[in-house]
Parts: C-alpha cells; structure tokens; sequence
C-alpha cells in the first residue's frame, strides 16, 4: 500500500500543499515546531479519519478557517482518491467521487502504522488508553470491527441507563434489561473474540522484533478480558449471579469494556517491573509486529510512520530498527538531525524540508 500523492488544504499550520512521494522511503526533516508532524499526522488522517495526537478534530483545521481538506491517491490493489473534509460541524469522506455515508466504511481502505516517541506512555495510562489501541488497529484489519463496537457501546448505554431505572423502581421489568444483556453479550463476544485472535496473530511476530531491537528478552502480550474464551451462555450465567450487584452499581459490571492488554517481558509485567527503555522497545515491537500482521491478512503492507523516533532511541537502536525496515513497506520518517539517518537511507530517500510553513522536496537526496 502506497500514498502517491497528497493535498492539504487549511490543515494545522499549512494553508495550501501539495506533494508527491516515494513508493519506499520519504524524510521530512526540519527544526522544532515547523509543521514535520502535521504531515504525517495528515497521513495518518486521511486513513482514520481521526488525528493521532488530539481527540479534537477541530484541532487539525487552520486558525482562522471553518474546515480542512485532506487529499490523497492511495495504491493499493487499485489505485484511488481518498478524502477526508473536516468542519467545527463534522466530517465527510469520500472515495472517488462518492461521498461514503457511514465513517466504518471508509476506514479500513487505507492501513497505516505510526512508531512515536511517546507510544510507550500507553503502560502508564488507563485501560481505555489500551483499548483504543486495540481499537484503532483491529478496525483496520477487520471492517465489521467497528460495527459490533457501536453497536456495543450503543447497547451498553441503554443496559447502564435501565439498570439505574431498576434501582429506583424495583418493580420494573426484567424482560427489557434481558433483551439488552443477551445483545450486549452477542456483539461482545464478537469483539472479544476479534481482539484475542489478533493479540495471537501479534504474539507470532513479536518476540523476533524485540530481540532484534534490544538483543535479549522473551516478549509476549496477554489479553485480559472477562469474556475471554467464555462461550454466550457462560457469560450470561455469569451476569445473572450478579444482577443485585450491577442494579446497585446502576452500571454494567462486565463486558469488553473492561477490557486490558498486559506485556510481559520474561514472565513479568513490564508495566510493573520494565525500564523506561523496555517499555519503548516493546510498543516499537509491537507496532512492527503488525506489519507482519496486515501483510499475512491483505498481502499489503501498511504504510509506516516513524514520527521524531530517532530523538528518543540511542544511535545503537536507531541501527537495529533500520535493519528491520521492510523496503517493500513505504515509509515515513520526520526528524529534526539528517545527521542521525544512515547516510545508505538518505540517499535512497525522497527528502522534504520543512520551513516557513513551505515543503520543499529535495530531489539530490533521491537516487
């Protein structure tokens, strides 16, 4: 999978772009706080839809304007116009010449993996955090994901609300909260089986990466759910025992929504027990993991961005990583020092710099 092309129109700090890149390896390069990260960010957007920096769409819209425009021709098995237009009222997609009315439609079309220096903060974080990343890289993979999710998280909603109902009036039916449990489970099961099928798939590909990056350690991931290898009417058995308890609560106990994934680095958490560096190391890995993944499941690579990855690794790292770079997977490096790429990847790249809200393409770097 390749982007051919893009064009930006009112997108963070650019008014108007328009570039051109390599099908294997591009490098944006540029001082701090120049805009490097808001072209891969437009990247990452036109995939998802969404940012991987801010929750806020309207954040991704220049100061002053009412909406951006993200533009690009992807090749994949065939080749095809993407667009992603974002407004303070919502978003639209299109592919082609068609507007794509339901956003799960759209997403899944184009793949892309991101390595950022913060990725390893996801230990420290909630949960949720984990979820959503489990999220994200599953409904690429799978474009029914997304709809069970909805669907669950809807189902969810209605569940919690009508349980508070019960609480405050004992004398209202229970045929209504057992519709909601046995759909809550059916498209639970779904999502649970989806993400234990894909933590497997990682755990294949995992171990091999983190070696080759850090040289010792055996790394796995373990994925934590109450549903987790229950069949429906386990689940259900195990949501009766507790109806007192979620009325009490007013919210459902169980379900994927509780969902965790844990590393473990030689049978410990390295949430708990790794270094700052193992715990890098480890998402850099995992991320890897799944270009393997989505080329097993498509027979395409996604395409991957290294975003300032290598001001936050040692110069041994930084070599160890470019060693497992596939030349077949079309990349994206932003960074602040030339100096820290391998000279054999400059010359081998497509080179932008970034200055004064302009992108310059410096064709010497490519051979």
């Amino acid at each position: 999978m390749k982007i051919r092309s893009l064009k930006l129109v009112n997108f963070r700090n650019y008014k108007q772009v328009e570039l051109k890149f390599n099908d294997n390896l591009n490098i944006i390069y540029g001082n701090n706080g120049c805009g490097k990260t808001n072209v891969v960010e437009s990247i990452y957007a036109l995939s998802l839809t969404k940012s991987f920096r801010t929750n806020e769409d309207k954040n991704l819209i220049k100061k002053g304007e009412l909406s951006t425009k993200i533009e690009g021709e992807i090749l994949s098995n065939t080749e095809n116009n993407y667009q992603v237009i974002i407004s303070k009222e919502g978003k639209k997609v299109k592919i082609d010449d068609d507007y794509i009315s339901k956003i799960s439609d759209y997403i899944a079309n184009i793949k892309v993996i991101v390595l950022e220096p913060d990725a390893q903060t996801i230990f420290n974080d909630t949960p949720a955090s984990r979820r959503k990343l489990l999220n994200i890289e599953i409904s690429q993979l799978e474009k029914d994901y997304l709809i069970y999710l909805n669907n669950y998280n809807k189902i969810l909603k209605q569940r919690n609300f009508y349980l508070k109902e019960l609480f405050i009036n004992g004398n209202a039916s229970l045929d209504y909260l057992n519709i909601l449990t046995t759909k809550l489970i059916e498209s639970g099961k779904k999502i649970s089986d989806y993400r234990l099928n894909f933590i497997d798939k990682i755990n294949e590909y995992i171990n091999n990466y983190y070696q080759n990056i850090f040289s010792y350690g055996n790394l796995k991931v373990k994925y934590i759910s109450e549903f987790k290898n229950k069949s429906e009417e386990d689940i259900l058995k195990m949501f009766n025992k507790n109806y007192q308890k979620e009325v009490n609560l007013g919210k459902s106990y169980f379900g994927i929504h509780h969902d965790d994934i844990e590393f473990i680095l030689d049978n410990k958490n390295i949430r708990e027990w790794g270094s700052n560096g193992q715990q890098k190391n480890a998402i850099f890995a995992f991320k890897l993991a799944e270009l393997d993944l989505f080329y097993q499941k498509n027979g395409l690579y996604p395409i991957l961005i290294l975003d300032d990855l290598f001001s936050a690794i040692d110069n041994e790292k930084i070599k160890n990583i470019i060693k497992l770079l596939n030349e077949n997977v079309q990349t994206f490096i932003t960074t602040t020092d030339l100096e820290r790429i391998p000279e054999n990847l400059i010359n081998h790249a497509s080179l932008y710099e970034v200055k004064d809200e302009m992108i310059v393409e410096d064709y010497c770097g490519r051979k």
